[in-house]
């Protein structure tokens, strides 16, 4: 993959992403994701694809600029949310996971590059022996024991953003090994062992602990109730007479 960088549309002047992708590696990558980002389009928080074509001996996807990351924000604001901040965060990014699983059916893990569909006969059967995808720090604990990933993991994956921002760390990061195998292992027994109580005490209010362990609890296929969650960080907003 050739990386994101912003440009400026020499036609309107805007400023636009440009993902490159060089077609020896993986020629339908990017096209993929191209028609991921269209099924997609219109819905709020969705990137708008200008233009994807062939320039030399690269594919290009031209997409809205959508300003800073979370994690830039972040580092702005000293590494510290408000609790006002992260609870506004939950409740949108659950909205934005709820329409991507609703539109289409098609299944995201971390990027829209590793998406696949996921059509209504894989509900019932969960393959084995995958390899990780995605970003070990917000990787689901299926991802992490190669077992194929369903809406559930992308909930679980969600629910480890607003704990990194509370704490400004994750347990597993920052860990001290020799290989990166021993790396995955290492991470994916302490998420195993380390509860949504225990991620969230001290950090968080108790409706983030109560996210978690709902997402981890969701068998494989079974779709959230996106409602139940935003009701619970909707009321702690409520509860905290945050306006």
């Amino acid at each position: 993959m050739g990386g994101v960088t912003e440009r400026t549309d020499l036609s309107s002047g805007e400023e636009v992403a440009l993902k490159l992708a060089f077609i020896r590696d993986n020629p339908d990558l990017l096209r993929g994701e191209k028609d991921i980002y269209e099924v997609l389009n219109g819905g709020i928080g969705i990137p708008r694809v200008r233009w994807f074509g062939q320039e030399s001996e690269l594919y290009a996807l031209v997409m809205d600029a959508l300003g800073p990351s979370l994690e830039d924000l972040f580092n702005y604001c000293g590494r510290k949310f408000s609790l006002k901040t992260t609870l506004l965060i939950a409740d949108q990014a659950i909205a934005r996971i709820e329409y991507i699983h609703l539109k289409g059916n098609v299944l995201y893990t971390i990027d829209f590059g590793l998406a696949r569909e996921f059509e209504y006969t894989d509900h019932t059967k969960q393959f084995e022996g995958l390899a990780l995808g995605g970003t070990r720090r917000y990787a689901s604990i299926n991802n992490h024991n190669g077992r194929g990933q369903s809406w559930a993991d992308n909930i679980e994956s969600l629910g480890y953003v607003p704990v990194y921002f509370a704490r400004g760390s994750l347990p597993w990061q920052g860990l001290k090994v020799a290989t990166e195998d021993e790396k995955d292992t290492r991470i994916k027994e302490m998420k195993e062992s380390i509860s949504g109580d225990t991620l969230c005490d001290g950090f968080l209010p108790a409706e983030f602990a109560t996210y978690l362990n709902y997402a981890r609890g969701l068998a494989f296929g079974h779709r959230p109730d996106y409602s139940y969650l935003r009701r619970l960080f909707r009321r702690r907003f409520q509860a905290e007479g945050l306006r």
